[in-house]
């Protein structure tokens, strides 16, 4: 299975089937400090994102250079039970991750290593994981509506 960490952008077209998903759960909205406010600045998708399975949206609320680290709010769309995240870790960017489930249910996974044997953990709303930067976690929708996360990313101290 490809381990792919390519983004794309999303056709119109499934940009308007994300909102359309998106509509009765939430309405992003930015009112950033010295800002406009303003809505989501884009969205990635990515197809079997780290090893995983059908396609992950990223709908990311600020631009480059609007923050410390523009990775630190970004929601995340698996939009079918077909669609997951595999395994990765955050280590090699000195990274620490958050996940606040919004809406769906799903299958969080986490282990110390490549090697070890992973923690199943089910998640449905209002549920948060937290993964430190050098161990390694996935994730999975496995209900019948699209799982829609909120992912805060920070860094670690130097």
């Amino acid at each position: 299975m490809s381990k792919s960490r390519k983004r794309t952008t999303p056709t119109p077209d499934e940009i308007t089937y994300l909102n359309s998903l998106l509509q009765e759960v939430l309405e992003p909205k930015v009112y950033h400090l010295g800002s406009k406010d303003h809505s989501p600045k884009r969205y990635d998708k990515r197809t079997n994102m780290y090893g995983g399975t059908g396609d992950v949206f990223l709908m990311q609320m600020f631009e480059d250079e609007e923050l410390v680290n523009n990775r630190i709010g970004a929601f995340m769309i698996l939009p079918t039970s077909k669609d997951s995240c595999g395994f990765h870790t955050h280590g090699t960017r000195n990274e620490q991750e958050i996940y606040l489930v919004l809406h769906g249910q799903g299958i969080y996974l986490e282990k110390d290593d490549w090697d070890s044997k992973p923690r199943t953990f089910s998640l449905q709303k209002g549920n948060l994981t937290t993964v430190r930067g050098d161990a390694f976690h996935a994730i999975e929708n496995t209900g019948d509506q699209p799982l829609v996360i909120f992912v805060i990313t920070t860094n670690e101290p130097q």
